[in-house]
């Protein structure tokens, strides 16, 4: 069996990129199905589901998309001078960023609140959220979906550098 390290960076980065909008995807049906803290225990059974998915799915996934990117770039010397590939990269990190601030802490911040909730810790007024969760959802999603389009037809629409291709073998 011969192992091609840029097949599989390509592989990871793919699968990291689906379990990464995959589970944004599930994050926004769950929050579609939470009916509030007025319905205390499911509120905090949706929170805590939520919370699942960022740690089990949505954190790892990301972990898998920037290691796999990183690397992709360092294997590829084509890469190196391609405009859209440094542009992905820019992008990549902001979609790191964004999470950790704007989604994967938020969802943990109010599981965490729901349970205490439940638990009689916490006055039930204070679950209001911060933050707008739909718009950091929307934001997170498009970026990611722009990444997935710029690293599948975007070389083809943007200038490429002369020398070799990223997809032929040095």
């Amino acid at each position: 069996m011969n192992f091609n390290l840029r097949r599989f960076t390509k592989f990871a980065h793919e699968l990291g990129s689906t379990g990464f909008t995959g589970a944004l995807a599930v994050h926004m049906v769950l929050l579609t199905l939470d009916p509030g803290p007025e319905q205390l225990e499911i509120h905090a059974v949706i929170r805590q589901a939520i919370a699942g998915i960022g740690d089990w799915l949505l954190f790892p996934s990301l972990g898998v998309v920037l290691f796999s990117g990183l690397l992709a770039i360092g294997i590829n010397r084509a890469f190196h001078d391609v405009g859209w590939v440094w542009l992905k990269l820019l992008f990549g990190i902001s979609v790191f960023e964004g999470t950790l601030v704007a989604v994967h802490g938020p969802a943990q911040r109010a599981a965490d609140k729901a349970v205490a909730a439940l638990a009689g810790e916490l006055d039930v007024a204070r679950l209001a959220t911060e933050h707008n969760e739909w718009m950091a959802l929307w934001v997170m999603m498009s970026i990611a979906v722009r990444n997935i389009w710029m690293g599948g037809y975007g070389p083809g629409f943007m200038k490429r550098s002369v020398g070799v291709r990223p997809d032929e073998q040095e």
